[in-house]
């Protein structure tokens, strides 16, 4: 199984338009996203992958949502999951919540709040876990929730993929990574292509991490790959 490089999510949610929409959005946030548009797909695809969270509407066409969690919950999956619904009763919502769902949106829904519910879903689960949500080498700072990187306490104002680029780096802080590693974990690119995508990331990367007056933090070997050293 690759490497969980960010908070990966399974959206199980059978209307395609909400499914695009959806997966774009989070995607832009930095989040890995499975799509499943069933509840049959969406057990295969909870026992083969550990997510961070799901989120699963009710309507689906082979099954209702609440019986799917129940199911995946009988299997051990412990992931926190909001429920995304059209159902709006007083009773549909406290039925959900109490048959294992952790929180419960509306549609129609407005993306800045399914986007604040996650964050503060995934903070809650954090706080039960023993992995750490925030990754610091030297003066340089991750918050994982928040996918926000800092140094020095000053904000670095990085695109998602250089985000999850940097947070593998700073996951294997003084360990060399090749560029095949890297377009494996971050690209998701096992047939290694003609590219030189991770130069040109590390390059930009670089230009925003190791400012003139700070230490270098990312260093290359030639003909080898990179690593990121931890003063």
């Amino acid at each position: 199984m690759a490497y969980a490089l960010f908070m990966r999510l399974l959206l199980v949610e059978d209307e395609l338009e909400i499914q695009d929409f959806l997966k774009t959005s989070l995607a832009d946030e930095g989040y890995e996203v499975d799509v499943a548009g069933d509840g049959g797909t969406a057990e295969k695809f909870a026992s083969a992958k550990v997510y961070d969270a799901l989120i699963v509407d009710l309507g689906l066409p082979d099954q209702d949502g609440i019986d799917l969690i129940l199911r995946l919950r009988r299997q051990g999956v412990s992931s926190p999951v909001m429920i995304l619904s059209a159902r709006r009763s007083v009773d549909d919502r406290v039925a959900g919540l109490e048959q294992g769902g952790d929180d419960y949106l509306t549609k129609p829904f407005a993306l800045a709040e399914l986007l604040a519910r996650m964050r503060n879903l995934l903070k809650r689960n954090a706080a039960t876990s023993s992995s750490p949500m925030t990754l610091h080498v030297a003066d340089l700072e991750l918050d994982l929730l928040r996918r926000r990187a800092s140094r020095g306490g000053e904000l670095l104002n990085l695109s998602p993929q250089e985000f999850v680029l940097l947070e593998y780096l700073c996951r294997h802080a003084g360990r060399v990574v090749t560029r095949s590693m890297l377009l494996a974990e971050v690209w998701g690119m096992r047939i290694q292509p003609d590219t030189n995508v991770v130069d040109v990331h590390i390059y930009r990367l670089r230009g925003k991490v190791d400012v003139e007056g700070r230490e270098p933090l990312i260093k290359t070997l030639r003909g080898v790959g990179y690593v990121l050293k931890d003063r």
